[in-house]
């Protein structure tokens, strides 16, 4: 039986031993990161403490029959067991093991006694799908041994607090399969501290960071309790937004280690926190920890001494969450909408528009009062509020930022939030009627205009809400989802991807023609288009031919004989390996062949990777071959994804294509020499670099005079600075990915209407009026 665990021995393996906290603060320690040294109280050691005493037994009884939704219920039961586990004995050589590793830990950091936080760390905490936030306690400040060993204790009863009985409950973990190990943390006495998402959790921008930052100690952002500064980075290093709060507290510890709640004092509380050179740093070692995890990572970080220290990462549970409570399909409100009047403003913390009656929560002894639908109003939320938290149509506090409790919940019960409103237990009025938008972090007067009849499950096409000379098409990579981008009202797909309908059959391409013949072949390619096509005809869709990496088709059922290459981004790849596997290829044109055999107008293909002009006439030949005209039967056009093909434009626009398409991804990475899928040189990848923005300018500009059509499906096309500047060079039309096709659109509209105003007051100048 293993006691006490060093952060030496453990990885986020385990998960059974030492919690998710403990787990990760392992796994964060033997990465190298600036972790500050601890050892855990294992969750065998919590088994044997409740064993020794003999508590299960008497615990199973105190809950027998709990209602949970009883809140004097669950608050009088929890108080009982949580009084059994403070006042049991701890067995001795359990408070032994304790006291010597405390003795050992400031031993490491040089003092006879160091100041310690005793951190709660739950088995079933921090997991993938769970965030489990505060719902088990911490003890700041600890200094010397019985008083960890009492931390240690309380720490074990707070897997009983009110808050985590309801919330395991909700989840559906057993209470007795779960186990509280104790993190026993050096601590960090910090000068400022905060949080740090690696993906923006409001908009979901991947490539954005958010940080939020307080002075002292973490505690008052972590539970919401001070309004933190905000500040947005890109993945790439650019600061893109700076909101500086009003910081009215701040957690200290004082001269006899108390962990303590003050007065900000007046020179910092409306000071900036964090210079740009901490916030770098900052972003730094979130980019090393999601790279580490390989996933999206919620960071607690404390700065001491201009030492920067990560005391938490745990994943990001919030991402793909069920869709804000909007009362089925109620349009975001406008002013006029909700009477005309916005009465609050604070910071939109999770997405959703709701209507509703407020009702204050001043002290949780009033949490019954919040019933279905309601909107609760109060400073801000703490744990112990998520039972009320799960009723209400929308959430409003004074306190708080982006990633305190109020936030983190709320978005993982998909309910509209707007934190950070420093008033709104003043302002709002009991029982008078609002309307929050959770988005833009802003209160209306008045209730939301009636709903909107629900969407039929079969989404047809009426028409772009804005008109836009330049088309706005959308990126399909997997016919799973063309319903959904289909709803964006798109005017069409400008990239469908072939990858995926091969990927997602799990077989090789060359072993469907050897098993199934050519006809199997063809099915899949034709299966796939097919639900494109359809969710969006009469709406033209493009596609793109199949573009082959090495490295993932590897892994398929009968992809052995896929050679190892040391950079497949710069191998084996696109049309070059389409023309050296013709039969494959030739099935993919015999399968647009049978769609439009059946019916299917709606169809356009272009080829990948273009480098030669040699290359677009043997596709052509063999299209030929199977009795497919390019360019008569379907409009035919290529990727310009390579400085080659761009250089070459005007050799490439006299083959008679009908379209160019612009994959900024490929171009950027092969223009500025950058592996796009290399961490080493990620942060250098600009896809608007000089370089790339006049290749593309070259490319608009020379097909725009032979009358080509010219389009963009990279990133870039989902960025609105790069946008603008492809609509004043002409580009035809942009291909977004779904999640921007509104932003785009709107960026596509005002460019186009400030291009014909600057024509119009131009004109008028020439004429002197």
């Amino acid at each position: 039986m293993t006691l006490i665990a060093w952060l030496d021995d453990l990885s986020n393996e385990d998960v059974n031993i030492a919690g998710g906290k403990g787990a990760s603060l392992g796994e964060m320690w033997n990465a190298g990161l600036p972790v500050p040294p601890a050892f855990v109280v294992t969750a065998e050691a919590y088994r044997y403490f409740i064993n020794e005493t003999k508590l299960n037994n008497k615990i199973m009884e105190v809950l027998e029959g709990l209602d949970v939704n009883n809140n004097d219920e669950l608050t009088k039961k929890s108080a009982e067991v949580r009084k059994l586990i403070e006042s049991a004995e701890m067995p001795t050589d359990l408070k032994i093991a304790i006291v010597e590793s405390y003795s050992k830990l400031g031993q490491m950091t040089g003092t006879d006694e160091t100041f310690v936080a005793v951190r709660s760390s739950a088995t079933a905490e921090d997991l993938p799908d769970a965030s489990f936030a505060g719902q088990q306690d911490t003890y700041l400040n600890m200094k010397g041994a019985d008083d960890v060993v009492d931390a240690v204790q309380r720490c074990f009863a707070s897997l009983f607090t009110p808050r985590a009985v309801f919330y395991r409950e909700q989840k559906g973990f057993d209470h007795f399969e779960v186990a509280l190990a104790a993190v026993v943390q050096k601590m960090v006495n910090a000068d400022k501290a905060g949080v740090m998402f690696t993906v923006n959790p409001i908009n979901h921008n991947y490539d954005e960071i958010v940080i939020e930052g307080a002075w002292g100690l973490g505690e008052g952002v972590v539970s919401g309790t001070v309004s933190p500064d905000t500040y947005i980075v890109s993945k790439d290093k650019k600061i893109l937004d700076v909101y500086i709060a009003t910081k009215e507290t701040m957690f200290e510890k004082d001269e006899n280690g108390i962990t303590r709640e003050i007065p900000t004092p007046d020179e910092l509380k409306d000071k900036r926190v964090l210079s740009d050179e901490e916030l770098l740093k900052l972003v730094d070692k979130g980019l090393v920890i999601e790279k580490h995890y390989n996933r999206p990572m919620d960071i607690e970080w404390a700065l001491e001494n201009e030492g920067v220290y990560m005391l938490q990462a745990r994943p990001i549970t919030t991402l793909d969450e069920k869709p804000a409570k909007t009362g089925g399909g109620a349009k975001p409100p406008s002013s006029e909408d909700a009477g005309g009047n916005i009465i609050l403003k604070g910071i939109g913390a999770s997405p959703g528009t709701a209507s509703g009656t407020v009702k204050i929560l001043n002290k949780i002894e009033e949490i019954d009062k919040i019933k279905e639908g309601d909107i609760l109003v109060t400073k801000m939320t703490t744990p112990d509020m998520v039972p009320a938290m799960k009723k209400a149509s929308a959430i409003v506090t004074n306190d708080g930022g982006l990633t305190c409790h109020a936030a983190i919940i709320s978005r993982e019960l998909g309910t509209p939030c707007v934190v950070g409103t420093k008033k709104a237990t003043d302002v709002l009025k009991e029982g008078t009627i609002i309307t929050i938008d959770g988005e833009k972090g802003v209160v209306y007067e008045g209730e939301l205009a009636k709903k909107e009849e629900a969407v039929q499950a079969r989404v047809v096409y009426q028409g772009a809400p804005l008109i836009t000379a330049t088309e706005i098409k959308v990126n399909v990579s997997m016919p799973e989802v063309a319903e959904r981008a289909a709803a964006t009202n798109a005017d069409g797909v400008g990239l469908l991807r072939a990858e995926h309908m091969i990927l997602g059959t799990g077989v090789h391409p060359l072993k469907v023609l050897k098993d199934k013949g050519e006809e199997g072949l063809i099915n899949v390619f034709a299966d796939g288009i097919r639900v494109v096509a359809d969710a969006f005809y009469p709406r033209t869709i493009t596609y793109r031919t199949l573009d082959a990496p090495t490295d993932e088709f590897r892994g398929l059922e009968g992809g052995e004989d896929e050679p190892e290459e040391h950079n497949p981004m710069l191998g084996w790849r696109g049309i070059r390996r389409g023309l050296d596997q013709p039969e494959i290829l030739r099935c993919e044109l015999l399968a647009v062949k049978k769609l439009l055999n059946e019916g299917y107008k709606n169809i356009m293909v272009m080829i990948p990777l273009v480098s030669s002009v040699d290359e677009i006439k043997k596709v052509r030949k063999l299209a030929d071959t199977v009795g497919l005209r390019l360019g008569k039967d379907v409009e035919f056009g290529v990727m310009v994804e390579t400085p080659a093909a761009a250089l070459i434009i005007e050799d490439i626009v006299e083959t008679d294509i009908d379209f160019v398409s612009l994959g900024t991804n490929d171009l950027t990475q092969y223009t500025i020499a950058i592996d796009r899928n290399n961490e080493f040189v990620a942060k250098y990848y600009r896809e608007n670099h000089p370089a790339v923005l006049k290749l593309i300018e070259h490319v608009i500009k020379t097909c725009k005079k032979k009358g080509v059509k010219t389009s963009i499906c990279g990133q870039a096309g989902s960025r609105p600075a790069i946008v603008e500047k492809l609509v004043e060079w002409g580009i035809t039309s942009i291909s977004s990915n779904i999640d921007a096709i509104d932003t785009i659109r709107q960026t596509v509209a005002r460019t186009e209407q400030r291009i014909i105003l600057d024509i119009i007051r131009d004109s008028k100048n020439r004429s002197g009026l």
